[in-house]
């Protein structure tokens, strides 16, 4: 059987034995996160009381996205989504390890899905036609559709209620990255980032206003429960490990991006406990390839705020009907990073 036909028949089999649309997707995580809008308000109400940091500027092209609990990572995501407006964003979701055990382990593929529409707040959010559009003209030895994987995964419908709240009329086109080599990266990215500029100039659309892209990660994961605690389990272990995610963030986030920053990221990230460390250099090397072939230009920018679930501890804001999913002390913790980037001049 070729890869074609076996990646047909995974695909078949992940989805149910169906390659039709099914419905709205199920909500994944009904506690780190946030789906009902008035306690949405009351969280936003709250950052826009106390998160007084300059906004990131309008037109953002690409972005990194925490898709940790709320009650954590708010601050995080914030200054993200506050000025965050294009009516359509792709969002390149993490394929978790307890998503990769039930859903057969898929490797150097990317995962679309099948569903009619996604979760919000209170009411569904629509899915953009380059999702069909790109399952039409991306090679199909490149991707699967498993309604299934997306059903197990809470890495891209973290980011929805943000995105929504901010532009209630957003179209999402969800992607999620599974474990790939840097080179494999490379070569979907520059077939997947050709098929995106040909959707965008056939549709006219501007890259920061109408169409943007959002890579979804969370950054160390720290302690032994994640066999993860080289700095030991203390407040100067906390200390090093997270000064090393700053690090390795303004090295290879901050700036213009190039291919050779994102291939530094891999290695830099090839030890480490980052569940976006396919989702990230993915999403960066598709989103750069995206704007070179239209515009011939690279895109530039920085991180806007690092933190961890430590340090912020759970917000003092009561009745969002959100808790939290994991405990957060020296034995364990989690980082995460909002960063943005722009068509450079």
């Amino acid at each position: 059987m070729n890869r074609a036909a076996v990646v047909f028949a995974l695909t078949f089999f992940l989805t149910g034995g169906t390659l039709f649309s099914q419905g709205t997707k199920p909500v994944r995580d009904n506690v780190g996160f946030c789906w009902n809008a008035h306690q949405m308000k009351r969280l936003i109400d709250y950052l826009k009381k106390t998160e007084h940091s300059p906004a990131a500027a309008s037109n953002i092209v690409a972005a990194i996205s925490p898709h940790d609990d709320y009650l954590y990572a708010a601050r995080v995501y914030y200054p993200l989504y506050r000025v965050l407006r294009a009516k359509q964003v792709v969002i390149f979701g993490v394929t978790h390890s307890d998503v990769r055990k039930q859903a057969g382990d898929p490797h150097n593929i990317l995962i679309l899905d099948n569903f009619k529409d996604w979760p919000g707040l209170g009411r569904t959010v629509g899915i953009s036609p380059l999702r069909e559009y790109i399952k039409a003209h991306l090679d199909t030895s490149d991707f699967i559709v498993s309604n299934k994987a997306h059903a197990l995964e809470h890495s891209i419908e973290a980011l929805v209620p943000f995105l929504q709240y901010f532009n209630p009329k957003v179209k999402i086109t969800p992607i999620m990255v599974t474990q790939m080599s840097f080179d494999t990266m490379d070569k979907i990215s520059e077939k997947l980032s050709g098929v995106i500029a040909d959707y965008i100039k056939a549709n006219h659309l501007i890259p920061g206003k109408d169409i943007a892209f959002l890579i979804s990660s969370d950054a160390d994961h720290y302690g032994e429960d994640f066999n993860n605690s080289p700095y030991g389990e203390d407040a100067k272990a906390h200390e090093e490990a997270t000064a090393n995610d700053r690090r390795i963030a303004h090295t290879d986030l901050d700036g213009t991006l190039t291919p050779a920053k994102v291939k530094d990221l891999t290695v830099q990230l090839k030890n480490i406990v980052w569940c976006g460390k396919f989702s990230v250099p993915f999403g960066l090397l598709t989103s750069e390839k995206i704007i070179k072939k239209l515009t011939g230009k690279h895109l530039g920018g920085k991180v806007l705020r690092y933190s961890d679930s430590y340090t912020e501890s759970v917000l003092p804001i009561k009745g969002t009907g959100m808790g939290t999913t994991a405990p957060a002390s020296y034995k364990h913790w989690c980082g995460w990073l909002s960063a943005a980037y722009y068509l450079k001049k």
